[in-house]
């Protein structure tokens, strides 16, 4: 499926990612995609409060991701942010032991519709959240997908997708996180601006 289109996150595009979520029960049991913001989920956190925080970082402009179109409908998406805006990530003690600069950027999750799962998305998500950091002015990019190779892993628990996507796309492994995990990163250059006639 090659007639994927990509757009920016934001308030007009809000209605379209929470018509996704909602269609698959908050993501990861109320999620909303909240998880690597400050305000984080868990314990005495309700769905509904996960939804409400991240549209009002949305209609902010706090809150940054790549979504997925097939015709109308949002099938997917890839979150990325500067990293105050996504400070949470897994592993973070074991990252910050071997970090030596921040990324002006992190790509912290994916989520693709059951329906559309197995059929490009994610890379798709990958290259538009891409463009979409060059138009923001670029930068070097950071991310902790996943090395499936040799094991068998279900693409619904693959949050932060896996390491040959990235790879494909010019990522370089920096250092491993936990068992499963790597730190990758790419320098992306700013867009051009277009020039004026």
């Amino acid at each position: 499926m090659s007639n994927f289109t990509i757009k920016p996150l934001n308030k007009t595009t809000w209605p379209d990612f929470a018509r996704l979520v909602e269609k698959n029960n908050g993501v990861w049991g109320g999620c909303w995609c909240m998880a690597f913001h400050e305000e984080g989920v868990g314990r005495g956190k309700t769905a509904l409060q996960n939804r409400t925080e991240k549209e009002h970082r949305v209609r902010e402009g706090r809150a940054h991701a790549a979504l997925v179109y097939d015709g109308k409908e949002a099938v997917g998406w890839c979150q990325f942010g500067p990293t105050d805006e996504l400070p949470r990530i897994k592993h973070k003690r074991e990252y910050q032991s071997g970090l030596e600069k921040l990324p002006d950027w992190r790509i912290t999750c994916f989520f693709v519709d059951r329906e559309y799962r197995g059929k490009g998305v994610t890379s798709a998500a990958l290259e538009g959240a891409l463009k979409e950091i060059a138009r923001l002015g670029g930068g070097t990019v950071e991310s902790y997908p996943e090395d499936v190779e040799g094991r068998s892993v279900s693409g619904s628990f693959l949050y932060n997708g896996a390491i040959s996507i990235f790879e494909r796309l010019g990522f370089k492994r920096m250092r491993r996180l936990g068992q499963n995990h790597w730190v990758v990163k790419k320098v992306v250059r700013a867009a051009r601006k277009p020039k004026k006639e």
